[in-house]
């Protein structure tokens, strides 16, 4: 299934939806739980198109990346809702399971590392629990940035927080890596991205930033 995700739809001029997950509002910019939405933050910039538009419970910007026509798209709901976001995209478009990947947190992954795969359980991932039950299966593709644990307090705490200093130098290279990971995927090599981006955190990254 891995050589057939993301390669030419059945369907002509059918569009990728990207999802980044996160929570909508001031108070939540810049936390753990919304690298998925930086990151297509980035992929935007990157590519000039502009995600403001208001449709189906999330902001969606439409375009090419590559040669793929994509949806790009950030749910308004909060996370434990995502779901409602991306089923009413879904429909909207008349897309299959196949055509989406959704970019989000890991607090099982250290920071500064990249986690690729193509179907699989949601790991506790409130975002990912809610798009699996409104999709009705496991079987789209997702990019998970790490964020590390918390070495002492609340799980939901660690997520709302924001990065120390010496952390967002590793949160920002992790973002622009999954960025490149969409890219590669797009490109129709989700092997090659899952061979390339799943491996360790580059050299570069400070692995001790986390503690």
């Amino acid at each position: 299934m891995i050589l057939n995700f993301f390669r030419r739809s059945r369907t002509a001029g059918k569009p990728k939806l990207i999802v980044g997950l996160g929570n909508p509002g001031r108070d939540y910019h810049g936390t753990r739980h919304n690298v998925g939405w930086d990151a297509i933050d980035l992929l935007a910039k990157r590519h000039h198109l502009n995600v403001k538009a208001r449709r189906s419970k999330a902001t969606v910007g439409e375009g090419i990346i590559g040669e793929k026509k994509v949806i790009l798209a950030k749910p308004l709901t909060f996370m434990n809702l995502s779901g409602q976001a991306v089923g009413g995209l879904v429909r909207r478009h008349r897309l299959d399971p196949s055509d989406i990947l959704v970019i989000c947190d890991d607090v099982h992954l250290p920071l500064g590392r990249l986690r690729i795969r193509a179907r699989g359980s949601a790991g506790g991932h409130k975002g990912l629990i809610s798009i699996i039950h409104a999709l009705g299966t496991e079987d789209f593709a997702r990019v998970r940035i790490g964020v590390g644990s918390p070495t002492k307090g609340d799980m939901v705490d660690h997520v709302l927080s924001r990065f120390s200093r010496a952390e967002r130098v590793v949160a920002k290279e992790s973002i622009a890596r999954a960025a490149d990971a969409v890219e590669m995927i797009l490109a129709e090599d989700f092997e090659q991205a899952m061979n390339k981006f799943n491996a360790a955190a580059p050299a570069g990254i400070d692995k001790d930033a986390s503690r």
